[in-house]
C-alpha cells in the first residue's frame, strides 16, 4: 500500500463529497445526507479495543447474571473446553482460547457483548461510560481519523461507526467524538423490557457482516470514505470511493492487494 498524505485525503474527500451531493436523490433527501462516510472504531478512530476494555471491566466487576453464566457454560461445552465453577472463569477461559487461536474472533466479539445479558440496559450504559472514561478513550483518539470524520460532517455527509465491539461501549466512545447513538453500527444484544437479552441482532458487524450492515444504512447512497485498520474491515472498505487504511495491522497489509485503491492515511500527531 502507498501512503496518502492527509492533505491529499482531504482533497479526495472534497471531490467525492461534491459528486455525492449532486444531483440529490429521493433517498438522500429523505435521510438528510446524500453520501456516507464509515469508520471502524478500534484501531481506527482510537488506539486499542474498547470491546476488550469492556470485557476486562466486567471480569473485574464480576457481576454476571445466571443468564450470562448459562451462555458461557454452553460455549464452553460447544468448544470442548473444561467448565469452571464460576462464570467469570468460564468467560476468561474463552477469551484466553481466542488469544491462543482456539476460539473464533467473530464468536468472542458476540460473547463479549452478551457478557452483560440479564442486566438492565441503563446499568450497561453506566458501565460503558465508566469504561470509556477510565480507559481514557479521548486520549487514545487518532488525530488523522478524527480530522477526516470532522471534515466529512462539515461537507454534509452522514458519519457512522461500524464496529465489532459491543454497541453500548461503542455508543459511549462515539460520544467522545460528538456522535450520537444513531451513528453507531455495532454488536447489539436484543433487549426485552429494558433488560439485555441472550441473543444478538444478526449478522453482527464483523467481516462480511460489516459490509451487510453498512449496505443497509447506505440505502443506495454512495459510501464516500471508509476507514479501517484490520483484515475484517476489508469487506466494507471495498464499498468506498476512497478506502483508507489507518495505521494498518499486518493482517490488512497481507490482503491489501485485493483492493488496489486502498492507501494508508498519513498520520497526524496530537
Amino acid at each position: 500500500m502507498n501512503e496518502t498524505p492527509y492533505a491529499r485525503a482531504l482533497e479526495l474527500l472534497t471531490s467525492h463529497a461534491a459528486n455525492a451531493a449532486a444531483p440529490p436523490t429521493s433517498v438522500s433527501a429523505a435521510s438528510g445526507a446524500a453520501g456516507v462516510c464509515a469508520f471502524d472504531g478500534d484501531g481506527t478512530l482510537w488506539a486499542g479495543d474498547v470491546g476488550e476494555d469492556f470485557l476486562h471491566h466486567v471480569l473485574e466487576e464480576n457481576a454476571f447474571t445466571d443468564v450470562a453464566a448459562r451462555l458461557f457454560r454452553d460455549e464452553i461445552a460447544r468448544t470442548g473446553l473444561t467448565a469452571s465453577t464460576y462464570a467469570r472463569d468460564d468467560l476468561a477461559r474463552l477469551f484466553r482460547a481466542y488469544t491462543e487461536g482456539a476460539y473464533p474472533e467473530e464468536s468472542i466479539c458476540g460473547l463479549i457483548a452478551l457478557a452483560v445479558a440479564g442486566r438492565s440496559v441503563d446499568d450497561v450504559a453506566r458501565v460503558s461510560a465508566d469504561v470509556v472514561r477510565a480507559r481514557d478513550v479521548r486520549g487514545r483518539l487518532h488525530a488523522e481519523t478524527v480530522g477526516i470524520l470532522e471534515e466529512s460532517q462539515a461537507r454534509g455527509l452522514e458519519v457512522v461507526i461500524v464496529s465489532a465491539s459491543p454497541r453500548a461501549v461503542v455508543v459511549a466512545a462515539a460520544a467522545v467524538v460528538g456522535l450520537s447513538a444513531n451513528a453507531v453500527i455495532a454488536v447489539t444484544p436484543r433487549e426485552d423490557r429494558g433488560v439485555v437479552g441472550a441473543t444478538l441482532d444478526e449478522p453482527i458487524p464483523y467481516g462480511e457482516g460489516k459490509a451487510t450492515r453498512l449496505r443497509e444504512r447506505l440505502s443506495g447512497r454512495p459510501l464516500v470514505v471508509c476507514a479501517g485498520d484490520n483484515a475484517f474491515d476489508m469487506a466494507m472498505l471495498k464499498l468506498a470511493a476512497v478506502p483508507l487504511a489507518i495505521r494498518p495491522k499486518d493482517r490488512l497489509r497481507k490482503i491489501a492487494h485485493e483492493l488496489p485503491s486502498l492507501t494508508i492515511l498519513g498520520r497526524l500527531e496530537g
